[in-house]
């Protein structure tokens, strides 16, 4: 299982949003390069970096930090917010990112969506975030009136292989995952998902281990890694089976 420390990008400096929400915004570090390094040298392998910018302006604004994270610290980056164009893709790609996660395009643009599929295969990965089983886009701003099992089960059909599925009512809350909502997912999307929100104790790793591969690709783990609750190392030996 895939551990994903994640380095939300904001105004340049690594935040934390309570339930996406920007006007509750927590600094914990004002250089996301650095961050990345910590996370690479405690022995991630992947890193989920996220343009918050991006994601409310449509616009993505960190493509150079992304860049400098893949060229300096050698993770693999997964990274998401503000993809709205092809041209935005082919930038990411040329700056080293392995995974692009869409989140807006993939409800309101379903000829994007196959035209990246296409163009970059298995780089896609669906990024579907709901609250109360309603999908949000635009940073988690709008609400689309997109029931979330209607659009996981569509991923496959439109060549889709991997989704981060986030919990809108749990992100960085701490208060665990709803292991049964992710193995219905799984079935739906027919693969596993990457789980996002909720991650606040090496317990709550465990659960997501528990899942089985068939459930979950890996878990994304954020506010919980800056507090100290979640030891990045322990969770990699977990995510192991090692602990």
């Amino acid at each position: 299982m895939i551990v994903f420390p994640a380095i939300d990008i904001l105004g340049g400096r690594a935040v934390r949003l309570a339930q996406g929400r920007y006007d509750a915004v927590t600094v914990y570090n004002d250089d996301p390069v650095a961050q990345a390094r910590s996370f690479a040298e405690r022995g991630a392998e992947w890193v989920h970096v996220v343009d918050l910018d991006g994601a409310r302006d449509g616009v993505p604004g960190n493509i150079a930090v992304v860049e400098r994270i893949a060229r300096e610290t050698g993770l693999a980056v997964q990274t998401g917010g503000g993809i709205r164009t092809l041209e935005t893709m082919r930038r990411l790609t040329d700056a080293g990112a392995r995974r692009m996660v869409l989140g807006t395009k993939l409800v309101t643009d379903e000829r994007f969506v196959t035209d990246a599929v296409t163009e970059f295969g298995d780089s896609v990965v669906a990024g579907v975030d709901a609250r109360d089983g309603e999908v949000k886009i635009a940073g988690w701003r709008e609400g689309t009136g997109v029931p979330s099992a209607e659009l996981v089960a569509e991923l496959t059909g439109r060549g889709i292989r991997h989704l981060v599925y986030t919990d809108i009512s749990r992100d960085g809350m701490g208060t665990g995952i709803n292991a049964d909502a992710y193995r219905t997912l799984a079935a739906q999307a027919g693969f596993p998902v990457v789980v996002s929100g909720g991650m606040s104790t090496p317990d709550d790793v465990r659960a997501v281990v528990a899942l089985g591969d068939a459930v979950a690709e890996g878990v994304i783990i954020g506010r919980a890694l800056y507090e100290g609750t979640i030891d990045l190392s322990g969770a990699l030996a977990i995510a192991r089976r090692e602990a």
